[in-house]
């Protein structure tokens, strides 16, 4: 009994400085994500101190952390674009309930069967639209609509910048920023007690007041004047089949982004693992609580959760006092945002749009499987030219076909035999897949004589799908109208009293 009070303060010890690490990690990424989502700064810090406060209590992971994510800025701003801001709360809200009714249902685990080529497919896709985005932003010069675009106008772009001195002092800002940001790492470790998206932002606004550079910086209007609820107008958007395929979109890439960044976690502590189900849950009522405030969804945020951890975080407090300071910022001192160039966040995004392309990840899975690296770069691509959702399924799809491919060995080996018969050997699973070699086998034998009979030998066949066995029934027969042709080691039941396959077995 004498020992729980020191066990708890020994606790808070440690997780105070960590929640003071995680909210200098959290604010610039909460407003950078935001302004990069084409809503006011002020809603990034809503779903971090949400994410803090509400999700950060709740059970799942203890020491992962919520808030707004680059992942879903690319989505964010098309749904925004689209529908409006007024209907953000509303497809947040609905996500939420879909991660709720996904939590309860115990599909938590079902999101760890996810092919890893497709997650970083997705990652990918979604890092190249933000950097080709953000480069834009990163000029204060406004840039088009969609991947394909974006990516075709960056020479003009580059021409664009040449030829404006502002244009040219806020790339200089944000090319400055990215460069703080990959120096940092290789500083002296009492340097990098300050965290790095930090000292980025905060030097590049010094240097942008010093020299009273004519760059946009953010506007700020306090948590009041944006926080919107949901009115019934807007409830109902939910019967337009494109909000509702937004909010689907959003509830499964933000479950996928947060159950990966919880099983990232695991890998860098000792202490309890995660609940799939109630961490689904968890981030389910978040989301719930973002919308109905009118604020941008959530997911688990790897970078926050990193932090966290490598700062010492021991229990949840550490996540829930990183919520309280968001808070504490965002209602005492919210104008000092005002001073903060957009040039400088959206560096910090290219930076975060540049680590979720896994080149590094890219060649040794060349060299160890080519269909798995091919599927990332098809759904990476796929998301670029098209969106998010479509890519997503099409590598959803090319991962499931490529499953089906590898488990559908079929070896076909041709063997004359002394009495003259040719015998043809099947071993593995015969599948529509491996039909067109199976067919082109059997065909090259019609032209035999008649007295030569073939035989099927289909004792090494541990699966025959119906397509399979449909051709040799067929080749069978036609078989039979000019020679011999007889299948042998097949199990009794799949076969007739004609030596047959049986259309019922």
């Amino acid at each position: 009994m004498t020992r729980r009070p020191a066990l708890r303060l020994s606790t808070l010890r440690s997780d105070l400085p960590a929640s003071l690490v995680v909210f200098l990690v959290a604010l610039p990424l909460c407003v950078g994500v935001a302004v990069a989502s084409g809503v006011p700064a002020e809603l990034g810090l809503v779903t971090g101190i949400v994410g803090g406060l509400v999700t950060g209590l709740m059970p799942g992971s203890s020491l992962q952390v919520s808030g707004p994510a680059a992942g879903l800025t690319v989505l964010v701003l098309a749904a925004v674009q689209e529908h409006g801001i007024a209907t953000l709360g509303v497809i947040t809200a609905a996500a939420g309930l879909l991660q709720l009714a996904m939590g309860a249902a115990r599909l938590g685990r079902l999101f760890r069967a996810i092919s890893v080529s497709v997650v970083q497919g997705m990652l990918a896709g979604i890092g190249l639209i933000l950097i080709a985005g953000q480069l834009y932003a990163l000029a204060d010069i406004k840039g088009p609509t969609g991947g394909p675009a974006k990516l075709a106008g960056l020479p003009g772009l580059v021409v664009d910048i040449a030829g404006s001195g502002r244009a040219l002092a806020a790339a200089a800002i944000g090319a400055g920023t990215i460069a703080v940001l990959l120096l940092w790492p290789r500083l002296p470790a009492r340097v990098r007690v300050v965290p790095a998206p930090l000292a980025a932002v905060a030097g590049a606004t010094a240097v942008t007041a010093l020299f009273d550079l004519p760059v946009a910086r953010i506007e700020v209007a306090g948590l009041a004047g944006v926080v919107n609820l949901p009115g019934a107008s807007d409830l109902a958007a939910l019967g337009s089949l494109g909000v509702l395929g937004t909010a689907f979109a959003f509830a499964l890439i933000a479950s996928a982004e947060s159950l990966f960044s919880a099983a990232a976690v695991d890998r860098l502590h000792h202490g309890p693992r995660t609940d799939y189900d109630r961490e689904l849950l968890a981030q389910g009522v978040g989301n719930t609580v973002c919308g109905l405030l009118g604020a941008l969804p959530m997911t688990a945020v790897i970078v926050r959760s990193a932090a966290n951890v490598q700062a010492g975080a021991r229990t949840k407090a550490s996540r829930v006092l990183h919520g309280v300071w968001l808070l504490l910022f965002a209602a005492l001192v919210p104008a000092a945002l005002s001073v903060i160039p957009l040039a400088a966040l959206a560096g910090v995004l290219v930076h975060a749009g540049a680590k979720l392309v896994p080149l590094r990840a890219l060649r040794p899975l060349w060299r160890a499987d080519r269909g798995e690296a091919g599927i990332l770069a098809v759904t990476a691509i796929a998301i670029v030219l098209t969106n998010l959702l479509e890519g997503v399924l099409l590598g959803l799809l090319l991962a499931v076909l490529k499953s089906a491919w590898d488990t559908s060995h079929l070896q076909v080996a041709i063997t004359e035999l002394p009495d003259g018969a040719v015998r043809v050997t099947l071993h593995g699973n015969a599948t529509f897949l491996r039909l067109p070699r199976l067919l082109e086998t059997l065909e090259s034998l019609e032209g035999l004589p008649a007295d030569r009979p073939v035989r099927l030998d289909l004792a090494g066949v541990r699966h025959l799908d119906h397509a399979c066995r449909s051709a040799l029934e067929q080749w069978q027969e036609r078989h039979n109208r000019s020679g011999s042709a007889e299948l042998v080691g097949l199990p009794a039941k799949l076969v007739d009293a004609k030596g047959s396959l049986s259309r019922a077995g």
